[in-house]
């Protein structure tokens, strides 16, 4: 199979495709992969291998439940279940090994045992792959001779060890696998089998020896996870295989081209579950998330060929299941700039970035050590947390109702107006409000948890050492973040408050809250004199950015009284995730800054709809206005470009320099997608037309015609900037 993986043009050879970029910017895409390759990725994108997945039927044996076990001891029963039954499925085409073949693993469960699986965090794949699962053994069995557990812990350890031999298992079942279908093969493919059987034969029991060793490893390691249920982000992936690449292509092992091209089947393999179905955020909401560049450790520069390549194939493939972050800081190579505004350009919004400048200082204020603050990574959105090391969940409210409740106004019930002598008087009365709502949000502490998360325990630090659970404080960090949603629309509405009833005295603040509780019936010209005579949020207005500063500085402090309570760690960070378009909006009414009940606001950290008027410079400058050394957890700014307006060299240079002044203002992170609004109601109105046009939502893409009509509206709802 040497051929199939070696024998492209180098980058100066390859020649153009027909393709064209999938935002409508009507820029072709150059091809680099084989045409092979880009057949796998059709069959995948089109939900050919995704609807192959099939259930499990098999049950917890009677004999084990008669000794009522534990929850590990269950867990490990049901991972040597999955190991020993799942279906196999190793594709002649493919250059990787492992398939999550199991229909119940999409659903967020462990299967057999239908338990809540885990998510939201970025597993330690890195150590794995440094001592391999041989040396995750031996940590286990070292911890169990030196005592000092009690029955849980040695429970739990013995539990892990179970799984582990059930990932040989599982492992052992493919060389099987192999073996007979190279016997049974003819002369050609025989070569292609024993090819895969030896990139396997080593990996992941023992430390890989070559790149195309290590990426096998890691497939194998992240989607045995995924075939028992774990959704896991990857993290940073081409800090593990960039070092490995490196001494293959000096000693002439491999070329870039054919570690291009391996790269490309594991991407294409990440779109496994696709199958087209309508899911609420969309057919990739897995939380796969990827993270490129920035520095290590030891304040080395990360950036390598690995990096690069997956920019190739994310660029041709438009192969969103992998949403990328790339860690970037003033030091950033320019090569790296301009590649990512050329990838952005594509569409699909696959590629985001992270301000490493701002975060690393932050997480440092926070408590966490420099080595590891340089090591952050995600938890499969965008929220930050330090990687094979945490488990982390958030916490979410939203600031619209507090403001609304101190006006006196609550949804389905009449209103009953409050008075304030001053807008100062009603601003202290929010902010007690949103002080009781943080309060509440923070001491609402939702550990120990008795599901059980065993497969996942292996892989994250502290589990081991202290013999409890990813979900029972094992990890050496329990992150539980209070997350603010509706901050600038509380603010904008603030602002509108100040204007027109204690500064140009157009009506009292009970008439107001009347026009609000109503709806805005009767009172339209007012309506659109707030809404079109005021400079809001994102329009690098100083009076407006003061107003969504002064409540995001005080929903700060606040959390910042309480970065740690019972052991758990509580980071503030601003999200909405699509709430806006869901769980918010039933609580949401008419606010002052001239919007309806039912209209969809603001997302995450980004401007209201429709109110960001001076396009994306001024949208950046608002939004890095902040002081977000005081988020660590983080928060996400959303830009939809014009594809009209970033075309040709002006348009990749437009695309740059937004992101280098969103790290030098000190943003945090930026999600660029370049789509045509007028497309995305096309792909609304004619799905089958459009049926692997990926968008950005948040902390993740999704292919657009596999969304919910409200989430498809919010996105077409989105601002479309102008350079």
């Amino acid at each position: 199979m040497k051929s199939h993986i070696e024998k492209n043009a180098s980058p100066e050879q390859s020649t153009a495709w027909d393709g064209f970029h999938p935002s409508g910017a009507g820029e072709r895409v150059q091809q680099r992969l084989s045409e092979e390759t880009r057949a796998l990725a059709e069959r995948y994108l089109k939900g050919e291998v995704g609807r192959q997945m099939t259930s499990i039927d098999e049950r917890i044996p009677g004999e084990l439940l008669l000794e009522i076990p534990t929850q590990a001891r269950l867990y490990a029963e049901a991972v040597k279940i999955i190991a020993e039954k799942a279906p196999l499925r190793i594709s002649a085409d493919e250059l990787l090994v492992g398939a999550a073949t199991l229909k119940e693993a999409t659903g967020h469960v462990v299967p057999v045992i239908g338990a809540r699986s885990i998510s939201h965090t970025t597993l330690g794949f890195e150590k794995a792959l440094r001592i391999g699962l041989k040396g995750i053994r031996e940590e286990i069995q070292e911890r169990l001779s030196r005592g000092g557990l009690d029955s849980d812990g040695i429970d739990l350890l013995n539990a892990m060890i179970s799984c582990l031999d059930s990932a040989r298992h599982w492992h052992e079942r493919h060389e099987d696998e192999l073996k007979r279908l190279a016997g049974d093969a003819s002369e050609a493919r025989r070569e292609h089998f024993k090819q895969l059987l030896e990139a396997m034969r080593n990996v992941p029991e023992n430390p890989p020896q070559s790149f195309r060793e290590a990426l096998q490893a890691l497939w194998l390691l992240w989607d045995f996870q995924r075939l028992c249920g774990n959704w896991s982000g990857i993290g940073r992936i081409d800090k593990m295989l960039g070092p490995f690449l490196k001494a293959d292509l000096a000693s002439g092992a491999m070329t870039l081209d054919g570690a291009r091209e391996l790269i490309a089947h594991f991407w294409i393999k990440g779109c496994e579950w696709i199958t087209g179905d309508e899911r609420l955020g969309g057919d990739a909401q897995f939380y796969q998330n990827i993270i490129l560049a920035g520095i290590d450790e030891n304040g080395g520069d990360v950036t390598n060929e690995v990096t690069y390549l997956i920019l190739d194939v994310v660029e041709e493939l438009h192969i969103s299941d992998f949403p990328i972050a790339v860690r970037l800081s003033s030091k950033s190579e320019a090569r790296l700039l301009r590649r990512i505004a050329e990838v952005q350009k594509a569409g699909g919004g696959t590629v985001a970035v992270y301000n490493e400048d701002r975060i690393i200082p932050s997480l440092i204020k926070f408590s966490y050590p420099p080595e590891e603050a340089r090591n952050f990574c995600n938890d499969g959105c965008w929220e930050i947390l330090i990687p094979g090391k945490t488990s982390f969940s958030y916490s979410p409210f939203d600031m619209l109702p507090l403001l609304q409740s101190s006006l006196g106004l609550e949804p389905g019930k009449p209103a009953q107006p409050q008075s304030y002598a001053s807008f100062e008087e009603l601003y202290q009365a929010f902010k007690l409000k949103l002080a009781e709502k943080l309060t509440e949000t923070i001491n609402n502490i939702l550990l120990p948890s008795t599901t059980p998360s065993v497969l996942v325990d292996l892989m994250v630090e502290g589990c081991i050492e202290k013999g409890r659970s990813y979900n029972n404080l094992g990890p050496k960090y329990t992150v539980q973040s209070p997350h603010a949603g509706g901050l600038q629309d509380a603010a904008n509405s603030l602002l509108a408050i100040k204007r027109l009833v204690y500064e140009e005295r157009k009506l009292s603040l009970a008439e107001l809250i009347q026009s609000l509780q109503d709806d805005w019936n009767g009172r339209e010209d007012l309506r659109l004199y707030v809404r079109e005579q005021i400079d809001y949020y994102g329009n690098d207005s100083a009076e407006a950015d003061a107003m969504v500063k002064r409540v995001y500085d005080d929903y700060t402090g606040l959390a910042a009284k309480a970065p740690r309570r019972n052991g758990i760690l509580r980071p503030a960070g601003i999200s909405s995730f699509g709430r806006e378009c869901g769980e918010f909006l039933p609580k949401r009414m008419a606010t002052a800054a001239g919007s309806k009940k039912g209209d969809f606001l603001a997302t995450n950290f980004s401007p209201t709809p429709g109110s960001d008027k001076r396009g994306p410079t001024a949208v950046i400058k608002s939004h890095c206005a902040m002081d977000f050394s005081m988020l660590p957890c983080g928060t996400a700014l959303e830009l939809k470009l014009s594809p009209s307006s970033v075309q040709g060299e002006r348009g990749t240079a437009i695309i740059e320099s937004l992101t280098k002044g969103f790290v030098s203002l000190g943003g945090i992170f930026m999600q660029v997608d370049v789509i045509d609004s007028a497309l995305l109601r096309d792909a609304q109105a004619h799905p089958e037309r459009h049926p692997n046009l990926a968008v950005r939502i948040s902390g993740w893409s999704a292919r657009f015609a596999t969304l919910a009509r409200n989430w498809q509206d919010l996105l077409i709802n989105r601002s479309e900037q102008k350079s």
